[in-house]
């Protein structure tokens, strides 16, 4: 069931936007300030469950179903909204669980495969990817033009997969990149401004590792908390510096990543105890929203971040380097007029 009608959030790729899809049909916010963009009526889109905007041009990704659809479900749908109509229809043989844009190439995620197209004018398929069921969609699709790169779960549990998407010959890229992550399914995946960077967590939400997308190392390790938890959302700021995730939990994190010492670590390692908890890197600030309500969160500034949340709430925190948190914006965005133009 969708909470106040709302299906899924979606963040641009700039982060500086987020898409709304619901019953009643699309809606989207400017992040900094909050403000409405643009509104789709379901007259027009019907009930919708997954949107992907292509930066802030006008171009959307649309995917029907939910209680009043319009379009069928294991179809992508392309609005242009300065034409203020739909400009391309792709079908597929199952269920579209995830739609992935970049200004070059389009990314369609189903249960146990991934298509990617040329983007946007007369998309031809450059490749397919067989894969193990992923029936939340998960995938990352990095905005880089240096590294090109597409991140979804490897065939081996728990791994994930790098194909380059720059090197595409006759439907076959180069030898895709396999990290072993995490031992369970997994749940998350980011990825960085430029690519260079991966983070991931498992179906048990412990614990995110952040790996060089190139070399393949693990760089840190960090440890959102000891209880399993469903994350929902992990991001990097833009300058890589910092990361945050949030979770059923109502918690959302935030983790250092240029300079790890700011983040904290359990008292018991200062005096040279060693274990599992004992060594992991905890979060340097932290802030809540309501528990078990799905919510996507991301930086705005270097020390601000937010979280759009489900239920129609917004909350914007300031962080320091010494790890208080404070609020500084509370709205729901949902009761936000619509009269401005996207």
């Amino acid at each position: 069931m969708a909470l106040r009608g709302v299906y899924s959030l979606q963040f641009n790729q700039d982060q500086g936007c987020f898409s709304c899809a619901m019953e009643s049909g699309v809606r989207i916010y400017n992040v900094e300030p909050l403000a409405p963009r643009l509104r789709l009526e379901k007259d027009v889109v019907g009930s919708v469950t997954r949107i992907e905007m292509l930066n802030r041009t006008n171009l959307i990704a649309i995917v029907g179903g939910g209680k009043m659809p319009k379009f069928d479900e294991n179809t992508v749908l392309i609005w242009d909204d300065f034409m203020k109509k739909f400009v391309l229809e792709l079908t597929f043989p199952a269920w579209v669980l995830n739609v992935k844009l970049r200004k070059d190439k389009i990314v369609v995620v189903l249960c146990n495969q991934i298509y990617v197209y040329s983007f946007p004018n007369d998309p031809q398929k450059l490749f397919t990817f067989d894969t193990r069921p992923n029936p939340q969609g998960v995938c990352a699709l990095s905005p880089s033009s240096d590294h090109q790169i597409l991140v979804f779960p490897g065939h081996k549990q728990g791994s994930i997969q790098i194909p380059d998407l720059s090197v595409v010959e006759s439907g076959f890229s180069s030898s895709p990149v396999t990290i072993n992550a995490h031992q369970g399914e997994i749940q998350c995946i980011a990825i960085n401004q430029e690519g260079t960077r991966v983070a991931t967590a498992s179906s048990k939400g412990t614990l995110i590792r952040v790996f060089d997308t190139t070399s393949r190392k693990q760089l840190v390790e960090l440890r959102r908390g000891s209880d399993p938890a469903t994350l929902y959302c992990i991001n990097f700021s833009n300058d890589s510096c910092y990361l945050c995730a949030s979770s059923d939990k109502g918690t959302v994190h935030v983790f250092a990543l240029s300079n790890t010492t700011l983040n904290r670590r359990s008292t018991l390692a200062k005096v040279g105890i060693k274990g599992q908890y004992v060594e992991s890197q905890w979060d340097l600030a932290n802030f809540t929203v309501s528990a078990e309500c799905a919510c996507i969160c991301a930086f705005v500034q270097p020390s601000s971040i937010i979280a759009a949340c489900v239920d129609g709430t917004f909350h914007k925190y300031v962080f320091t380097p010494e790890g208080s948190c404070n609020r500084e914006a509370y709205d729901e965005y949902l009761e936000l007029g619509d009269d401005e133009e996207f």
